[in-house]
């Protein structure tokens, strides 16, 4: 199973988005833990994940949730994607970072 961590200030609108990545994995039978968690509540679970994904409103974190995440991949998510809450690209391009 591949961990997905997305990663957003408040954690509102990039719930939704998980909720309709899951819906997209269920469909598609793609085995993943999806999660979205505050930069402050995720810098203790980095470590742990497949792949980190930002949110655009946080993309200017990116070079410093790099350093933090070592070789775990750390990606902005598309902000056309982030709006129009597609969960089924958004873990798309998930898995296809991962290599899975």
């Amino acid at each position: 199973m591949k961990k997905i961590l997305l990663v957003c200030n408040a954690g509102m609108s990039t719930s939704m988005l998980v909720a309709k990545m899951k819906k997209a994995a269920e469909t598609k039978n793609v085995d993943v833990s999806i999660e979205a968690k505050s930069l402050s509540e995720a810098k203790a679970e980095i470590a742990e994940v497949d792949i980190v994904l930002l949110g655009p409103q946080i993309r200017y974190e990116l070079n410093n949730v790099k350093q933090i995440a070592g070789s775990v991949p750390v990606e902005a998510i598309d902000m056309r994607d982030y709006g129009m809450m597609n969960g089924e690209k958004v873990l798309a391009h998930a898995m296809e970072v991962m290599g899975a």
